[in-house]
């Protein structure tokens, strides 16, 4: 890979990573669901004079996505992001939706996969359970489960994408924003009372966190990936991307006072040991093979 690219990834790495330390201050001033639907609407504001229309017979399944992906994924995300107090656990245990994606391809889409992906998939679930016993973790549990179930939903819109046709990635991203700004706000209006109240008192944080989240993270970030998705296929590109999750530790360490212990680092080295080894599986089997050799 060119060393362009390789820097193209380390910033889309850093704008990810920094979205967790962002939007962790940011939730201290808004709600997690009213922040999430402020992310999507400015996202939607943005895209929307740049989508095009789905295929025929598409709309179905880019609202099971929209709704998996930006309202559950995210919304949850960020509700175990508040809960959790920490950076650390939920930017390592979010990763687990690629062991989850592998299982729910196998389930839905019928995919097989062999002995060493399913030994990775063991150890990344493995990994879960040791990070569960970290203190940092014991002392709010709950957040563990919120975050385990946002990244199911985000296995389930990421298999439901596979069959998405016809819709580019800028597209795909504004639909999946302007789909996603009402349910987030019925969600938060019904799940948050005083939410608005407390939008109303936002200061300079919250709204830096938003236009962060949606402008660094969703536009930045997402938009260099799809340019490198144009370059290499995505296999080459996913076990770069566990970079994110090892730079959110650090500057949880580094400015949110995160202070791991050892369940965390075995697990967490679990989890993305088992996430790099699914990656280098499905790279090893996108690669094409060699041209045979003349007789």
């Amino acid at each position: 890979m060119p060393a362009r690219d390789l820097v193209l990834i380390l910033v889309i790495c850093i704008a990810w990573a920094g979205n967790f330390l962002a939007s962790a201050h940011a939730l201290q001033e808004i709600p997690p669901f009213l922040y999430t639907a402020i992310r999507m609407a400015i996202l939607a504001a943005i895209l929307a004079v740049m989508i095009k229309p789905p295929a025929k017979g598409q709309w179905p399944r880019l609202l099971a996505v929209a709704i998996c992906n930006n309202v559950l994924h995210f919304g949850l995300s960020f509700w175990a992001l508040k809960m959790a107090g920490n950076l650390s656990s939920v930017a390592i245990v979010m990763q687990s939706y690629v062991p989850m994606s592998a299982v729910l391809a196998w389930v839905v889409l019928g995919e097989r996969f062999g002995w060493r992906t399913a030994t990775a998939i063991v150890v990344s679930f493995g990994g879960i359970l040791v990070l569960g016993f970290d203190p940092l973790v014991l002392d709010r549990p709950l957040s563990l489960a919120m975050m385990l179930v946002s990244a199911a939903f985000l296995a389930l819109g990421t298999v439901l994408m596979r069959r998405l046709t016809g819709l580019g990635m800028v597209s795909q991203q504004g639909w999946s924003a302007v789909i996603s700004v009402l349910p987030l706000f019925g969600l938060s209006l019904l799940l948050e009372p005083g939410g608005l109240a407390a939008l109303a008192d936002a200061t300079w944080v919250g709204w830096t966190g938003a236009l962060y989240s949606a402008l660094i993270a969703s536009l930045l970030g997402h938009g260099l990936y799809f340019v490198l998705v144009q370059r290499h296929p995505i296999a080459e590109l996913t076990p770069w991307l566990l970079l994110t999750p090892i730079l959110a530790v650090v500057l949880g360490i580094v400015f949110w006072g995160d202070r791991p212990g050892p369940q965390l680092w075995i697990g967490g080295a679990m989890v993305l040991g088992g996430v790099l080894m699914i990656a280098l599986r499905a790279k090893a089997k996108a690669r094409p093979l060699p041209p045979a050799k003349e007789i």
